[in-house]
């Protein structure tokens, strides 16, 4: 089942260490198969305040992305975008085909 890795950035300080940061992440999802969703610095906000840049990154399963985010060439370029961004980072599952919303009730 698919996973994703998600990040909301509210603040980016643009600098040489992001430029760095954005030409090498690519390759490190490409190694693990992921691919980018979503990319982008102007989403348009539908409710509540949503400042900055969101990236959705797609992996075949949660175990890719979990390696990913742990590969010795993520972890050597995650400082380039920690020092210089604030904003959080999830690896979230994804769920089946056909899923309906009401079955979150089950758990309640």
């Amino acid at each position: 089942m698919s996973a994703y890795a998600i990040a909301h950035l509210r603040h980016v300080e643009w600098g040489p260490d992001i430029v760095t940061y954005v030409q090498k992440i690519t390759d490190t999802v490409d190694a693990h198969g992921g691919r980018f969703l979503v990319h982008g610095h102007n989403p348009e906000v539908m409710e509540g305040p949503f400042p900055g840049h969101l990236v959705v990154i797609e992996f075949a399963s949660m175990e890719q992305a979990r390696a990913w985010y742990r590969s010795d060439a993520y972890q050597a370029i995650l400082p380039l975008r920690t020092q210089h961004a604030d904003g959080v980072a999830v690896l979230v599952q994804g769920v089946a085909p056909g899923y309906r919303a009401s079955e979150l009730l089950a758990k309640y």
